[in-house]
């Protein structure tokens, strides 16, 4: 019986043990014994909190989106722009165990109901919340598309820079460019 209390400690622990032997041997490698094994704790452990591997690949998708929510208030509509883009580009999402992690995710949420729908989750959310800021700078009919592009240019980079095919990693040019484009939206459609 786990020791109250430690629920989430002991998840926190599996989830970082989960995106480490994915990062190492990738989704079809990873079992419940070597993430207990790097999480230091019983298999049983990970029945009890998450059901099974796929409750815990589920779980640790859910970790790696909560990182891109928008926690605190910002007012100004091209700051939160900004806010979010940066957010996107972060060391949490561009760690090599999160990027092993994202494309794993990608790849498996177009055969599996669970994740398909925690993906979709993301895309709305990341569109709506550039459509949030985008409706207080742009022209109505732009505010759509606006987002819609934006967050693909987010994903699209995010995905060339993870893969280390431009930019070997370093997100940097990423933002700023993603930030440039922004600008140049709000410079041709402002209200």
């Amino acid at each position: 019986m786990p020791k109250v209390g430690m629920e989430p400690v002991r998840k926190k622990q599996l989830i970082e043990a989960t995106l480490e032997v994915m990062a190492d041997v990738g989704y079809h490698g990873t079992t419940i014994s070597l993430i207990s094994k790097r999480a230091g704790l019983s298999s049983g452990i990970i029945s009890h909190y998450f059901g099974d591997k796929q409750g815990l690949i589920e779980a640790t998708m859910r970790h790696l989106l909560e990182a891109l929510k928008i926690t605190k208030r910002i007012d100004d509509p091209l700051k939160r722009i900004d806010f979010i883009i940066e957010n996107n580009f972060s060391q949490t999402q561009g760690a090599s165990s999160a990027t092993n992690t994202w494309f794993n995710f990608w790849a498996l949420s177009l055969h599996n109901e669970g994740l398909h729908r925690l993906q979709c989750i993301n895309h709305k959310r990341l569109e709506r919340n550039l459509a949030f800021s985008y409706r207080k700078l742009l022209k109505p009919e732009q505010v759509k598309n606006a987002a819609a592009s934006t967050a693909a240019l987010i994903d699209g980079y995010w995905l060339r820079y993870s893969m280390g095919s431009v930019g070997n990693g370093d997100f940097t040019e990423a933002v700023t460019r993603c930030k440039q484009y922004v600008r140049d939206l709000i410079t041709q459609y402002a209200k």
